[in-house]
Order: C-alpha cells, then structure tokens, then sequence
C-alpha cells in the first residue's frame, strides 16, 4: 500500500471517447467531496510533461455530464515512452504537489500510468476507449455511444442501398478489434460481418453471398467491416467487378467517437470516477478500474495489461446465423 495522497491530478490520453467528461466530474467531485485537492492535466501525458495543470473546483465541471470528447483535451505522447520522460513526468506531479493520477484512456494510456507509479506517484487507470479492447472489463467508456452512433448511420445507408439495389460496406471503427462490427452486425442484420478476430480473407465468400442473395430476391447487401481490415473502398471496387452489383464504400469515421453520451456511458462512466478516487484515498497505486459479472472492480494494471481479449466465439455464431445465407452445416 502506498502513501494516502492529499492532492489528485485527473487527465484523459490516447483517442477521445463519449463519456470521458462524466468521468473527469466524478473525480473532481468525489475527490473534493473527500477533502482532496483536484487538479486538471490537459492534452494528457503531453500537457503534464508541458506542466499545462490547472486547479480543478466543484463548478470546473458544471454542465459538461452531457458533453461528448474531453474537457482537458488529449493527445499521444511518445516522450512518455522512454525512462526519461517517465521520470520527467513524476518529478513534474512532486513539483505541483500531486501524489495520484486518474489516468483516463486505453491500453497505452494505462503503461504511462504503470510507469508514473513505478516512479512513485500514486496511479489509478479508468477503461476510455470506444475500441472495448481493454481485456480486463466487460465495458470501456465511449463503447455505448459510439457503436449507437454506428448503428444508427447503418440503418440510414441501408435505406439509400437498398433504393438504389446496392450492395453497401461500411466501416466502422475499433482498431484491431471488431466489437463495433460485431454487436452492428447483429443490430443492423447485416448480411456480412468482417471483425480481424475471424476474417479468413477469403473474399469468394463474400462475393458468392451477395450473389445468393440476389438471387433470393434481397433487394440490398451490407457488409460491415471493422477498421482493422480496412480497405473498404478497394473491396467494394473488386466486389463490383466481380458481380455486376453496384457497390459503394461509406466509411463512418470519426464521428463515432462525438456526439452526446448516452445514459449508460454517464452513469459508468461516473461511477468509475468515484471509484478510482476511492483507490486512491485509500492508498491504492498501479490500479485500473474495471465492469465486470455486474460489479465495478479493480485490478493490478500489470495483471490487467497481460490479459487477452478476443471475440465470444458464441456471439460471433449467432451474428453468423442471423445472416440471410447462414446455414450451421455448410460455413
């Protein structure tokens, strides 16, 4: 257990994602509630490294719960990648008196705050990533928005596909992992769904789907495709050539990560906050808060960051044989 703290700093790194505001109010006000003094990191390990820290009070978050993207900004530091920075970064939280960092963002955000607390400065990691990549919750802030926002431009392409009898890929986004593919695939009863955790690159498949599909009287094809396959364009320009279908490419974008929060991600998002205050004052160090079996937890960041995470091979089945052409006995 380390030394309890007196002073909190509160920053949010890496891509922004719809609720990150509702956690940075459950920080100030939790920590001020608790008798702490808050201070705001803005652009991230960037901005600490820059010394841009400011004094955070109980109306520094007045209406922001609603708020998509950040309040304190974020951006990507390499500097935090070396010894040096590392070093450079506590020495900076000493020097303005801070003893704990909620750290609010992905998997990367969470090695800065390994290393912040191997070097002594208490640190509490909270899950900000519309990707629900991080291995070691069940749910990541950002994630309900955004594949919301998806869903919803789905439906819109596919009313326009289908007036038109096209065949449609859309790309959603997630990096490396097709959570938001996967959950649309099944939202939108996309006819396709291409995540990086199954894609055998066979795109005969696909091609001799839209042609069944055709020929069953569909009207339109979706194919959702997750950013880890990417190249949605080339694909739709090869699927047309190949079937005569007209074939257009939309590919959503960065608009998934705006918009307002929905409920789900205030309320966690806000109750992640809490908690990880609650880490701290208790003097807890090298944590990230977690959703899990319908409880908030928290885990070593070491162990959370050594987790593997991959696609329910159940929930990949029944996005499968929901599909028009699906059939059990003959993938």
């Amino acid at each position: 257990m380390s030394n309890a703290v007196k002073t909190i700093g509160v920053l949010t790194s890496g891509g922004d994602a719809p609720g990150m505001n509702a956690a940075i109010r459950a920080v100030v006000r939790t920590g001020i509630a608790n008798g702490l003094h808050v201070k705001g990191i803005r652009r991230g390990f960037a901005g600490l490294l820059e010394e841009d820290i400011i004094d955070m009070h109980t109306m520094s978050v007045t209406d922001i719960v609603q708020r998509g993207g950040t309040i304190l900004f974020t951006s990507r530091c390499e500097e935090m990648r070396t010894p040096e920075g590392q070093k450079k970064a506590a020495d900076i939280c000493r020097k303005h008196g801070i003893d704990g960092v909620v750290v609010i963002g992905g998997d990367g955000s969470f090695r800065g705050a390994q290393k912040l607390s191997e070097n002594g400065i208490n640190t509490v990691g909270i899950p900000g990533t519309i990707d629900l990549d991080i291995a070691c919750t069940e749910y990541t802030i950002g994630f309900d928005t955004a594949v919301n926002t998806a869903m919803e431009a789905i439906d819109k392409v596919r009313d326009t596909s289908t007036s038109h009898e096209r065949c449609s890929i859309i790309e959603v986004m997630g990096r490396g992992a097709g959570y938001i593919a996967l959950w649309c695939g099944i939202a939108n009863g996309a006819e396709d769904v291409l995540v990086p955790e199954k894609y055998d690159y066979d795109e005969q498949k696909l091609i001799n789907n839209i042609i069944e599909s055709r020929k069953k009287g569909k009207k339109h094809h979706i194919i959702i495709n997750a950013e880890g396959i990417g190249h949605s364009e080339a694909m739709a320009k090869r699927i047309e050539a190949a079937t005569g279908i007209e074939t257009r490419a939309t590919i959503l974008g960065h608009m998934q990560r705006g918009g307002s929060p929905t409920c789900k991600d205030r309320v966690y998002a806000s109750m992640m906050g809490a908690l990880a205050v609650d880490l701290l004052i208790a003097g807890k160090t090298c944590r990230v808060v977690g959703y899990r079996h319908g409880e908030f937890v928290d885990f070593d960041i070491n162990e959370a960051l050594a987790m593997q995470k991959g696609i329910s091979d159940y929930q990949w089945e029944v996005c499968q044989s929901l599909s028009h052409n699906y059939d059990k006995n003959n993938k």
